[in-house]
């Protein structure tokens, strides 16, 4: 059973990849999140801020839907989970993360690339994987192929997905939504250029193809 919040992340079909060096950046961000009309961000831990950025986004931007990336080990799915985070997504399948996830009812999307991988994840009861690196392991012609022997499974690709691109996953029907850090670039990150953030943010809403 899909979970409240991660319906409304299938709805809006875009999760942006937070990799913030300063979490002091995390609140004026996902307010241009918001305001661009992508009220998601899965924060990565891959800097030292993650913890910091996940806390504050959950706490001082309760609009936004924050979930942790990056996620290799049970650790840190605790830390994110205790800091606000709604769900979980990781590169691989770690086992041990996903049994946590779903013994404690937190949303979880776990890496997956082959058919090994997804049958592992429904194993554990899962609809709902991500893909990744999803170009790289052949984007939307890997995933048709996948749609027969898994037609239950819906996908998150993320890896080589862009804004040229995005609209050919989006148009599959076992892709839930996709991923990526190019809602986010990271020179406008880093230049705290936060408008700007919101009128990319626009843009890329008014393009995907699920919204026409």
């Amino acid at each position: 059973m899909i979970s409240e919040n991660m319906q409304k992340i299938f709805d809006i079909g875009l999760v942006p990849l937070v990799v913030l060096d300063d979490a002091n950046d995390a609140v004026p961000l996902a307010k241009a999140l918001v305001a661009g009309g992508i009220p998601v961000a899965e924060v990565t831990f891959r800097t030292e801020a993650g913890g910091q950025t996940i806390y504050n986004m959950a706490h001082e931007v309760p609009e936004i839907i924050v979930g942790a990336g990056t996620v290799h080990d049970v650790e840190h799915a605790k830390e994110a989970v205790e800091k606000g985070a709604k769900f979980i997504v990781s590169p691989g399948l770690n086992p041990a993360v996903v049994k946590w996830c779903v013994d404690n009812n937190i949303d979880v999307v776990p890496g997956t690339v082959t058919p090994s991988d997804i049958e592992v994840a429904m194993s554990f009861g899962l609809t709902v994987c991500k893909f990744f690196p999803a170009e790289a392991y052949g984007g939307v012609k890997t995933l048709k192929a996948l749609a027969g022997p898994f037609g239950n499974i819906k996908f998150m690709p993320t890896g080589g997905v862009n804004e040229n691109n995005m609209n050919d996953y989006l148009a599959l029907p076992n892709v839930a939504a996709i991923g990526g850090s190019f809602m986010l670039p990271n020179k406008l990150v880093k230049a705290k250029q936060w408008d700007e953030i919101t009128a990319l943010c626009k843009s890329i809403v008014a393009k995907n193809i699920r919204n026409k």
